[in-house]
């Protein structure tokens, strides 16, 4: 095996993976860069635009849009912070009461993901990308 085929069943790997979010999140009108964002707003609470493209590595521009789209769905709210130049991204009360159906959906789908993945196999791996990960921040 060649480090880019490694890297290329990576990638194919993902883009299944997201599909497969985006098809179980569809009938909500979400897509699964809008759920990571309101994951994190309920796991973290509220947060600025730059620090939600930190948390989860995306640049600016796809992150206004998505921030945007959920605005504009009434899923979150951009209020003053502290510097009045940053704003803090914040869930509603209508993301808080479907929160629980994405969320059961969310984890649905990914128990039907790795059903054919051993338990083992799911804890190695987890293993492995954590620590890659860590060594490339």
């Amino acid at each position: 095996m060649t480090s880019h085929e490694l890297f290329h069943t990576l990638h194919q790997l993902s883009r299944q993976l997201t599909n497969k979010l985006n098809e179980a999140l569809k009938p909500f009108g979400l897509f699964s860069a809008q759920w990571a964002v309101l994951f994190i707003l309920k796991t973290e609470g509220s947060l600025t635009q730059k620090e939600l493209c930190n948390y989860l590595f995306v640049e600016a521009p796809p992150m206004t849009r998505t921030i945007q789209r959920l605005v504009k769905q009434g899923f979150v709210n951009q209020v003053p912070g502290k510097d009045k130049r940053e704003k803090l991204i914040q869930l509603t009360d209508k993301a808080l009461m479907e929160y629980p159906k994405w969320e059961s959906t969310v984890f649905e789908t990914n128990r039907s993901l790795l059903k054919h993945l051993p338990a083992t196999s799911q804890e190695e791996l987890f293993k492995l990308q954590k620590g890659w990960l860590h060594g490339l921040l």
